[in-house]
């Protein structure tokens, strides 16, 4: 057989392949071995995480290296797969176990290493203001010759000027050494002024370090904030992190962060959450986006922005060929914004998590993303789209969605109206497959007896499955005694019902007629066959 017959043999590798791949993968993280006894044995649950975001990594650079050479028969994109899932398997093995806090997030870290010498943390202490004498004492290990802190974190102390004049002089003499710096929350209950004089001073202190990572967030920044970050800012070519969440970035502020930074080439991940930044703020951030062409993980949720900011950024993350990680819940984008985001969802073909929740969406934009997300993001584990009044007019695309994202493992569409009929055709999409499924949100969308017993059936046998939340909705007592009884072996992973309403809030003779031919609209679905497209 020649080369050019074999080659598609070769690569890609099939769905199943890739899923075993994760499953030994996970089987060698749990496994005692010298190693662990050096550094840790993960949990299966961290195992299992940490081998799908290797898995995903190593196909995606072995997927670039294919494309660069595509009259090859992809035997070295195999070679390169599993070489990179090897290296970066001994990388998490050397990591060892990391605390759930450390853990969790909604945007991606590469792998670190767990040399604790390299971290100077004061976060832990007492939430307080810290005085010049103990500032003196409490950051005397940085003081020490040939220490080799390189990340230093003084979130949740609150610094004052004499305080802040003390550690000056101290980061100063780490200019050379310095790569992450978290300075959130460390000016907590200060007078503008002073907060203002502290800023400065930390500033000027870290100014020409090379960072790859710096959290401002929760300081209440706002344009004059980030201006006393001015000379900190103004420094960074190599950022990879930024966090700037919850500092009331406003339009001026937004524009000013922009006109600071003078590279973001780099830049990984970038998180605005909690802000008002508005539309015209949104606008100015995504000049930032479009300058950042290596952008991993981007986040501006809860920022107020409305249609026009919301087609601003989408258009500019389509210049981030590498997202990862999407968060933009808790805005006004409306349907406009819904389809701009839709056009570029086709460049993310490493997509994992998507959170586009309480976006006003409605039922076009929804069906706008879910037939631009059927197309893209093979490898997409969290789909959350809760509070976008979707009605069982986008249950056929969000099924066939849903179908064929093999890799899920968080579905979320709470606070719809998609009924019986979306919540049925959304069970067939999960029925098949979908083993690494955990959990399944569907509460407060109108669902009854048939919707429920359907979602039921279709989760109760996955293997690592955690939660189905169906509460809010209209089932009736019956219907609650059956899909308890499909529970019976695992009663723990239904969630709570105390919100159900047996009779609906809008309970009429329409309603109830609904609930009598149940088994009709069932037998109506029964034939319906969602397929993954190959």
């Amino acid at each position: 057989m020649d080369s050019a017959g074999f080659s598609m043999k070769l690569w890609p590798p099939s769905l199943s392949t890739r899923l075993m791949l994760v499953e030994r993968m996970t089987k060698n993280l749990i496994t005692p071995s010298i190693l662990s006894r050096k550094y840790g044995l993960l949990s299966e649950e961290e195992a299992e995480e940490d081998a799908k975001q290797i898995e995903a990594l190593a196909f995606d650079s072995a997927n670039q290296h294919f494309e660069k050479e595509p009259d090859g028969d992809g035997s070295s994109a195999v070679q390169l797969y599993a070489k990179e899932s090897s290296k970066l398997m001994l990388e998490v093995i050397k990591r060892g176990p990391q605390s759930k806090e450390s853990a969790e997030g909604i945007l991606p870290e590469k792998v670190k290493t767990s040399d604790e010498t390299t971290i100077f943390d004061i976060s832990k202490g007492r939430r307080d203001f810290i005085s010049a004498e103990e500032a003196s004492e409490l950051l005397k290990p940085l003081s020490q010759p040939g220490n080799n802190y390189k990340r230093i974190c003084f979130s949740n102390r609150s610094f004052g000027v004499d305080a802040a004049k003390i550690a000056g002089p101290i980061l100063s003499s780490l200019k050379d050494q310095l790569t992450e710096v978290d300075l959130s929350d460390f000016v907590a209950g200060r007078q503008e002024e002073e907060a203002l004089e502290v800023m400065e001073i930390f500033s000027s202190a870290l100014e020409a370090c090379e960072l790859r990572y710096l959290d401002l967030s929760n300081n209440a920044l706002g344009e004059k904030g980030i201006r006393a970050f001015g000379a900190l800012l103004k420094s960074q070519q190599n950022m990879e992190e930024l966090y700037l969440m919850n500092d009331g970035i406003s339009e001026e502020a937004a524009q000013a962060v922009c006109e600071l930074i003078p590279s973001t080439d780099k830049l990984r991940i970038l998180h605005f959450h909690n802000n008002m930044t508005g539309d015209e703020g949104a606008v100015a951030i995504s000049e930032l986006v479009k300058r950042s062409p290596a952008l991993e993980g981007f986040r501006c949720s809860s920022t107020r922005v409305g249609s026009e900011g919301g087609v601003a950024l989408s258009q500019a993350l389509g210049e981030c060929r590498n997202l990862k990680k999407l968060d933009l819940r808790d805005n006004m984008f409306g349907v406009e914004a819904g389809i701009a985001l839709s056009k570029v969802l086709s460049t993310f073909s490493g997509l994992t998590e998507i959170y586009v929740s309480y976006l006003n969406l409605e039922d076009e934009g929804s069906i706008a993303l879910a037939n631009a997300l059927k197309e893209s993001a093979p490898s997409l584990e969290v789909l959350e789209m809760d509070g976008n009044d979707i009605s069982a007019k986008t249950a056929p695309a969000l099924a066939a969605c849903v179908a064929a994202k093999q890799f899920l493992t968080t579905l979320k569409l709470a606070e719809n109206e998609l009924k019986d009929e979306g919540a049925i055709l959304i069970a067939k999409a999960l029925e098949d497959g979908h083993g690494q499924l955990t959990e399944v949100d569907m509460s407060t969308n109108e669902i009854r007896r048939a919707g429920a017993r359907c979602l039921a059936q279709a989760v109760v046998g996955k293997p690592g499955f955690k939660v189905l939340n169906i509460n809010g909705n209209f089932i009736s007592d019956e219907g609650i005694d059956e899909v308890k009884d499909i529970f019976k072996n695992s009663i723990h992973v239904l969630g709570p019902l105390d919100d159900n309403d047996p009779e609906g809030e809008d309970y009429d003779e329409e309603a109830d007629k609904e609930e009598d031919n149940e088994n009709e609209l069932e037998t109506r679905l029964k034939g319906l066959d969602i397929k993954q497209e190959e």
